[in-house]
């Protein structure tokens, strides 16, 4: 039998763990576009790319960090309690 709170923790995990390779890679696609741009040449698109890649790798990381400290706490409070 499995139990539904540990089951819902291994989800979540699981999508945390999503958000955080999605997030970051956003960020890799800014750090490398202001790159280019910077070398290249900087212009509207250039900024738009990056503005918009910082702003939904921020939206992706911020809840999914927190999410992902609160059910490693969870699994470590119930491993301590030893259940």
């Amino acid at each position: 039998m499995t139990d539904p709170v540990r089951e819902r923790r291994r989800r979540v995990a699981r999508w945390t763990q999503l958000a955080n390779r999605l997030g970051y890679l956003c960020f890799g696609v800014a750090i490398v576009t202001f790159v280019v741009g910077f070398i290249v040449s900087f212009n509207a698109t250039v900024s738009a790319i990056v503005v918009t890649s910082m702003i939904v790798g921020s939206v992706l990381l911020a809840p999914a960090i927190v999410l992902g400290y609160a059910v490693k706490a969870a699994e470590r409070d119930d491993r301590e309690r030893g259940l």
